[in-house]
């Protein structure tokens, strides 16, 4: 399904029964909305799974520039589309998880608890912003798989399939060089979210995979020390996309945090 925003066709999917708890799921770069579709399978009777592909990424149609807050605004835009007027579990992967925290900032009673799965909060060093911004020209010059050779040997543990290191090495390639150098920028742009940390007064869940090399087990540590109240579960066998590589656990992880609330 599709709504519009600024000119663009922006697309989402919506699953499970209207009367259940609604979650957002925002995912992470350079992929789409896909990327929850094994955890989705899981959770689609228990959940109202609400999945956007945001905007340059997946199915959604790109503008030349992004930014965190655009973002957030995009999914508070579809919220309102598909009539979702309850506060929601916003649950964010890697970008997605940077976009949880602006969600929070930007729309606090729009929120009901976070799930922060393989995130940080920390921003992008001088040097890590420079060179995103070179990384986002070279993406114009080149296409989507200049980032998408550079990540698929770091975003699934050593364990897993080739099959699944195939088809998501072409969905990265595929994606729109448009979207996918906006979003560099973006990310290069955003908050520090680690001062967020304290001021987090939600239920929260902080997910990792333990073969996570690109935002480490220890990061997630870390926010579970800094976030008041919040619950660490640690995937096992999960690298970067632990909802993709390891559903089962994370749906279940999920689904008991959710039963909590």
């Amino acid at each position: 399904m599709r709504f519009k925003r600024d000119g663009l066709n922006l697309y989402y999917e919506v699953s499970g029964p209207e009367h259940t708890p609604p979650i957002l799921l925002i995912h992470g770069f350079p992929v789409s909305g896909e990327m929850w579709r094994p955890m989705c399978e899981l959770l689609k009777n228990d959940l109202r799974l609400i999945n956007p592909d945001l905007r340059g990424l997946g199915r959604s149609e790109a503008s030349d520039d992004a930014s965190m807050s655009g973002y957030v605004d995009d999914c508070v835009a579809l919220l309102e589309a598909i009539g979702e007027t309850r506060p929601v579990t916003v649950m964010g992967l890697s970008m997605g998880g940077y976009l949880a925290f602006e969600f929070f900032r930007r729309a606090r009673t729009r929120v009901r608890a976070l799930i922060l799965a393989d995130t940080r909060g920390n921003p992008d060093s001088a040097e890590g912003r420079k060179g995103r911004f070179a990384t986002a020209e070279k993406v114009l010059r080149e296409g989507s798989q200049v980032v998408a050779d550079a990540m698929i040997e770091k975003v699934f543990a050593k364990s897993a399939p080739a099959d699944l290191r195939s088809h998501w090495l072409e969905v990265m390639r595929r994606s729109n060089r448009r979207g996918v150098a906006a979003a560099l920028r973006a990310m290069a742009n955003r908050a520090d979210s680690t001062l967020t940390y304290s001021g987090i007064d939600v239920p929260t869940l902080i997910l990792v995979g333990d073969e996570d090399v690109i935002t480490p087990p220890e990061d997630s540590r870390i926010m579970h020390d800094a976030i008041r109240g919040s619950r660490l579960v640690m995937i096992p066998g999960a690298g970067h996309l632990a909802p993709t590589e390891r559903p089962e656990p994370v749906a279940a992880a999920v689904g008991a945090f959710m039963k909590s609330l």
